[in-house]
């Protein structure tokens, strides 16, 4: 059985199947990496918490950058969020973002129960 959960005209914030949640990808404001993904960050623990999931049982991030110059500030945040034991599969790239203004975008997958 497939669950979609908050789902809009282009996508659902959280689709559920197998055993595991895919959460859209998110984007945030803010001038600096470090704002951009601590909001993204919140959003994502949000989501997961919605998905019945949590940081504990992610299983892969992809996170794209619009600058790789940015992989520093990311990890500065990112390394403080994960919980020590629980780091998930991880890809991280560059690519141009949907606003000139995004720094970061996340791509998260997780197991629920």
């Amino acid at each position: 059985m497939i669950e979609r959960i908050e789902t809009g005209e282009r996508s659902s914030k959280i689709v559920k199947h197998n055993g595991v949640a895919y959460l859209t990808g998110q984007v945030a404001e803010g001038d600096t990496i470090q704002e951009q993904v601590r909001s993204c960050l919140e959003k994502i623990d949000d989501l997961l918490l919605k998905a019945g999931s949590s940081r504990e049982n992610m299983l892969r991030v992809t996170i794209w950058l619009a600058d790789m110059q940015d992989f520093a500030g990311l990890n500065e945040v990112w390394n403080a969020w994960v919980p020590t034991g629980h780091a998930p599969a991880r890809a991280c790239g560059e690519a141009k973002l949907a606003r000139p203004e995004l720094k970061v975008e996340f791509i998260v997958d997780a197991a629920y129960m």
